[in-house]
């Protein structure tokens, strides 16, 4: 007994828009998937510019972010997959990120308005 297995093409990313709330990828059989950016948080609590310094992996089948480190992939998109990532890894990540960033100085010296 012989198994025909179709092998179903997986399309490779054109685009990548970020707004303030959506991840919307344009793809090469001509579909746009928008999904909700909540279902990244890493992308979530990231600046615009680091939002919009991605590059294709895998032959244009998923994308990547570098100073995020975040990876997404077109099947998980068109599987309807958020974020794998636990909330303790994210939670690490952030804690990371947040430290990171350079802390306001504050001016104590108070002008008096005569």
């Amino acid at each position: 007994m012989s198994i025909l297995v179709n092998e179903i093409a997986v399309p490779s990313v054109e685009n990548v828009t970020i707004t303030e709330d959506t991840l919307s990828v344009d793809l090469s059989d001509g579909r746009t998937i928008s999904v909700p950016l909540a279902w990244f948080p890493r992308l979530m609590h990231s600046t615009p510019a680091e939002r919009n310094k991605w590059r294709l992996i895998g032959k244009g089948h998923g994308i990547h972010w570098e100073d995020i480190d975040e990876d997404i992939s077109v099947e998980g998109l068109l599987a309807g997959k958020p974020s794998g990532e636990s909330q303790t890894s994210f939670k690490k990540w952030l804690n990371n990120k947040l430290s990171s960033l350079p802390r306001k100085r504050s001016n104590h010296t108070a002008r008096r308005h005569n």
